[in-house]
């Protein structure tokens, strides 16, 4: 695993729009995650990064804020999900709060992406709060201590 750098954004808009792509039906339009403009956010975000022979096969985006790790974005190549990557990453994110301080990572999801509620509910991540999402759906927010990862 790797800190991105500028040089990886496209490779990291191209993994995330191809990830994200299959949610548009369930939602009508583009996550905001496929709407994100990744050489800004390489520069103001950590993001880090999983590569198998030279190709991206996994990142995270996170924000950190005084008293938790905001998790912006995972994304993890369609045919290398279901092997563990996405908690890799999260027990990565988990170990960077510890290492500064913060004692909680959070996130958020469509709650149309069905498959991503259950995946974070198993990874032990507890629903803080729902509400309507502007463009479409419900918003679905989560939370976890970084003791419990």
């Amino acid at each position: 695993m790797r800190r991105a750098s500028l040089a990886d954004a496209a490779a990291i808009r191209d993994l995330t729009r191809a990830v994200y792509a299959k949610w548009i039906p369930a939602v009508g339009r583009e996550p905001v995650p496929m709407q994100a403009d990744y050489d800004t956010a390489v520069l103001n975000h950590w993001i880090d990064l999983i590569e198998e022979d030279g190709r991206l096969i996994a990142l995270i985006e996170m924000i950190p804020h005084p008293d938790h790790l905001f998790i912006q974005n995972i994304a993890v190549a369609e045919e290398r999900q279901g092997v563990g990557l996405a908690r890799r990453l999260l027990d990565h994110a988990a170990a960077l709060a510890r290492d500064n301080g913060l004692t909680e990572l959070r996130l958020l999801t469509n709650g149309a992406f069905a498959s991503n509620v259950a995946l974070y509910l198993h990874l032990g991540f507890a629903i803080t709060g729902e509400e309507p999402h502007p463009n479409g759906g419900t918003t679905v927010y989560f939370a976890k201590p970084v003791s419990q990862s």
